[in-house]
């Protein structure tokens, strides 16, 4: 199994790297950073956690970004200043694309989906390699809120949430479950209609939740998963928007289509055409 490469380390890329060491799926995370001295005081650190919460996943702090080469996937974190993002991000998109020409590239921030339009329209990075696993953690949230309104386990609902978050998400609830059965038996409509209305305010999520997002997705990427994930991707037109994927080795293997009422489709493709 290969290595994971987490670039800055940030609130968010430590965060990233100490989730994937504790869930014990991967064998080495390299946390990279200029600033090396911190990289490896945060590897240090998750290091010295490991006894008490039992992993030997190996994790290092490195200051040269020539270390991404080989790596099962790459994730695009943050640094002490925010979100990799814009030219800055840009340009470091393209040093990395200079080391390592086919491992995916998983965008952990909620603030990246034009870094990653850039990255495939500027850069001609493959699609299926560009991966952004925010609006993974979107879902996560509005999954626990639909819980809380039946009194509920959050992980016995499926929901799926596509488009572009906050304002232009669509939630299809044609398709949102609980334990298998439809989740308009359970809630009636204006409850399901109030809690579409507390969508945009759960965008950004933190880093936290944003970091369990990422890990999930970066471990369906090395181990693969039959599961869907709502992710940013290519979705055509050059266009970057949430949709429900499978993820491989490769990246993207396919975009799963949901189901969506008629009205649900319109607000897709109109998110989809900004």
């Amino acid at each position: 199994m290969s290595f994971i490469a987490i670039i800055g380390s940030g609130t968010l890329g430590g965060t990233i790297a100490h989730k994937l060491a504790a869930r014990d799926r991967v064998r080495e995370v390299r946390l990279i950073d200029p600033e090396e001295p911190i990289a490896q005081g945060k590897a240090l650190d998750i290091r010295q956690s490991s006894p008490i919460e039992n992993f030997s996943a190996r994790v290092v702090g490195i200051g040269s970004l020539a270390a991404v080469a080989g790596a099962g996937a790459i994730v695009i974190a943050d640094t002490a200043k925010g979100e990799h993002t814009g030219e800055a991000g840009l340009a470091l998109l393209r040093q990395i694309a200079a080391l390592e020409a086919s491992a995916p590239i998983v965008f952990a921030g909620a603030a990246q989906r034009d870094l990653m339009a850039r990255a495939i329209g500027e850069l001609r990075i493959a699609g299926s390699r560009i991966v952004g696993s925010a609006p993974f953690a979107l879902e996560s949230a509005l999954r626990s809120l639909t819980g809380l309104s039946m009194d509920s386990s959050g992980v016995e609902i499926g929901i799926t949430v596509v488009g572009v978050p906050p304002h232009a998400a669509v939630v299809a609830w044609e398709e949102a479950s609980v334990s298998g059965q439809p989740l308009s038996s359970h809630l009636p409509p204006h409850e399901i209609a109030a809690l579409q209305a507390r969508l945009p305010g759960l965008w950004p999520p933190g880093p936290y939740a944003l970091a369990s997002a990422a890990s999930r997705v970066i471990e369906a990427i090395v181990n693969g998963s039959r599961r869907r994930f709502s992710c940013f991707v290519a979705a055509g037109g050059g266009s970057i928007g949430a949709m429900p994927v499978e993820l491989g080795e490769d990246g993207v293997r396919r975009l799963v289509e949901p189901v969506l009422t008629r009205q649900e489709r319109t607000r897709l493709e109109n998110a989809m055409n900004r």
